[in-house]
C-alpha cells in the first residue's frame, strides 16, 4: 500500500508543475490583457476671438468742433415809423426775395408824397413866371426901360426857383423811399424765422429788436477753428489737389450729416488760443445742417489706399510700445510689435508689423504670453473686414 501512494504523490506534483505552462500558451496574463499607459492629454487652448487683417481706403483727416451758419442771414427791421397793419407770411415759411412780409400804415407816407408833389407844382408854375419875365426884362434893359439891377434880381430869382424845384424833388424822392419803406419785402432767399411782432404793433425805425430773421439754409456754412500747426499742411494738399473734402458728422461722431468742401482760410490766426478759423460751404440740399448746430468736422487731407486695418482692441500697449497677437497655423501665438498710424472709427490703422490676411487676436490677449496655445471661439463682432 505506501509502494502505491508515493508515485501518485509524485504524480500530483509533477503535474501542478506542468499545468500552469500549459495554461500560459493557451491564454495571456492579466497584466498582459491590461491597455497600455495612454500619454497625458494636452493642455486646452486659451479661449480669444479673432479676425483677419482687413484693406481698406482710409482717409486722413483733422478733426475740429464747428457751429453751422447760415450762408446769409439777416434780421428785418423797420426803417419807418408806424403802425402794422398786415403780416403777410406764415413763421418758418420759405420766401423769395421781393416776397411781401409786412405792411405798415401808408397813408401817412402817402400824405407827404402827395404834398410834396403839390409844392413842386407850385414852384414849377412861379419858376415860369419868372422866366417870363425875365425874357420880358432882358427886352427893356437895352431901352432904359429896366435898370441892370432890375434885371439881375430877376435872373437871381429864376434859379433860386430852380433849385427849389431839385430840392422838391428830392423830397419827392424821399416820400416815396419812405413810402415803399412801409411796404416791407424780403431781401433775401430763405427761411423765416419767429416773428416778433403782430397786427396793431408800433414799430419804430430805432427799436433795436427785430421784426424776424430770415436765414439762407442752401448752401450753408460750418465754422471751425484747427491748431495752427495744422495750417501749412493744409496749404499744402489744397496746392496739390485745389479742394479739400470737409464731413460734418453728429454728436455721435459717426453719423455723417453732409459733406462739403473747403472755402475759406482767415487771413490771421488767432494769437491768444493759437487757431485759425476756417469755412466750409455745404450745398445741405436735404437741409442736415441747421444754424447755431454745433457739429464734429473732418477736413479731410488725403487717403491711405490700401491701408492694413484691425479692430482697435487688437492693439495693445506695453512697456515698449504697441504690439498685437498673430495667431500661427499651429494655434499658438506670436506677440509682434506694432506700429499705429492712426486710430479712427474703432479701426486702428497699422503702419508696420501686420500684413494683410494674418489672423491676430481681438479679444482675450491678456491671459496670453509668447507662443500660448489659443482656441479660436468666433470673429470679433463688428470686426474689421
Amino acid at each position: 500500500m505506501r509502494k502505491a501512494a508515493i508515485p501518485l504523490t509524485l504524480a500530483l506534483a509533477v503535474g501542478a508543475a506542468v499545468l500552469p505552462r500549459l495554461l500560459g500558451t493557451v491564454a495571456p496574463s492579466a497584466e498582459a490583457q491590461a491597455p497600455p499607459p495612454s500619454a497625458p492629454p494636452s493642455a486646452p487652448g486659451v479661449p480669444v476671438t479673432a479676425d483677419t487683417v482687413a484693406t481698406a481706403d482710409v482717409p486722413v483727416f483733422l478733426q475740429a468742433i464747428g457751429t453751422a451758419q447760415a450762408y446769409n442771414m439777416v434780421t428785418i427791421k423797420s426803417r419807418v415809423d408806424g403802425q402794422i397793419v398786415k403780416i403777410a407770411f406764415a413763421e418758418g415759411q420759405d420766401v423769395k426775395a421781393g416776397d411781401p412780409l409786412i405792411q405798415i400804415d401808408p397813408r401817412p407816407f402817402q400824405a407827404v408824397l402827395d404834398q410834396a408833389m403839390a409844392t413842386k407844382q407850385k414852384d414849377e408854375a412861379q419858376l415860369a413866371s419868372a422866366q417870363a419875365d425875365l425874357v420880358r426884362w432882358a427886352e427893356l434893359v437895352p431901352q432904359g426901360v429896366k435898370s441892370r439891377q432890375t434885371y439881375d434880381q430877376q435872373k437871381a430869382l429864376v434859379q433860386q426857383l430852380q433849385a427849389a424845384l431839385k430840392a422838391d424833388e428830392a423830397q419827392i424822392e424821399a416820400a416815396r423811399l419812405n413810402l415803399g419803406y412801409a411796404d416791407i419785402r424780403a431781401p433775401i432767399s430763405g427761411r423765416l424765422g419767429i416773428r416778433m411782432v403782430d397786427i396793431g404793433n408800433m414799430v419804430r425805425a430805432t427799436d433795436a429788436a427785430g421784426l424776424v430773421t430770415i436765414s439762407q439754409l442752401k448752401p450753408m456754412f460750418v465754422s471751425f477753428t484747427v491748431p495752427q500747426e495744422n495750417l501749412h499742411k493744409i496749404h499744402q494738399k489744397k496746392g496739390e489737389t485745389g479742394e479739400l473734402a470737409v464731413i460734418a458728422l453728429g454728436a455721435d461722431n459717426k453719423t455723417e450729416l453732409a459733406r462739403g468742401k473747403l472755402s475759406v482760410i482767415d487771413n490771421a490766426i488767432d494769437q491768444p488760443t493759437g487757431t485759425i478759423r476756417i469755412k466750409a460751404t455745404f450745398a445741405n440740399d436735404d437741409e442736415r445742417l441747421w444754424p447755431g448746430e454745433f457739429v464734429n468736422v473732418r477736413l479731410v487731407l488725403s487717403v491711405r489706399k490700401g491701408a492694413p486695418t484691425v479692430p482697435a482692441q487688437t492693439v495693445q500697449d506695453g512697456p515698449t510700445g504697441s504690439y498685437a497677437y498673430v495667431i500661427k497655423e499651429d494655434n499658438t501665438v506670436e506677440r509682434r510689435a506694432v506700429e499705429v498710424a492712426a486710430v479712427q472709427d474703432g479701426l486702428a490703422i497699422i503702419g508696420k508689423g501686420l500684413s494683410p490676411g494674418e489672423r491676430i487676436v481681438v479679444d482675450g490677449q491678456y491671459r496670453l504670453t509668447n507662443g500660448a496655445r489659443v482656441k479660436v471661439e468666433a470673429k470679433a463682432p463688428g470686426a474689421a473686414g
